[in-house]
């Protein structure tokens, strides 16, 4: 019956500091649309961002930042990750370590977002 995620919601306490983690330490590319809304763009995927006070309508019952828990894949060797998760000075919270993926075996690291959600960088092992 489902055949993929179109987008997830991230809510964020902080918008400034959330763009600018998801930019320039993943890489991700902001858009915007329709009447002041905002997405995280990578790939064929987004996130569409919740910042304070942002009224969505219809939305999670008790939308909360940093209750994600988000595993990404690498488009890069995760060492090569790694290097860029130290050069822009992101603490690595654990990993590299082997996990189990949803379609494969994973190597991965993990990091926090300014939100506390936590974020898990992985490559095929």
């Amino acid at each position: 019956m489902i055949a993929g995620i179109d987008h997830i919601v991230l809510t964020t306490r902080d918008l400034d500091r959330c763009l600018d983690f998801y930019t320039r330490v993943l890489g991700m590319r902001v858009e915007r649309y329709g009447e002041g809304r905002i997405a995280l763009a990578f790939g064929n995927h987004k996130f569409n961002v919740h910042p304070p006070g942002f009224d969505a309508g219809i939305k999670a019952r008790t939308p909360t930042p940093g209750s994600l828990d988000l595993c990404f894949l690498a488009d890069r060797p995760l060492d090569e990750v790694v290097a860029h998760l130290k050069a822009q000075k992101v603490e690595i919270e654990e990993g590299p370590i082997a996990r189990t993926g949803a379609r494969f075996p994973i190597r991965s690291v993990y990091v926090r977002d300014p939100d506390g959600n936590l974020i898990e960088i992985s490559e095929k092992a």
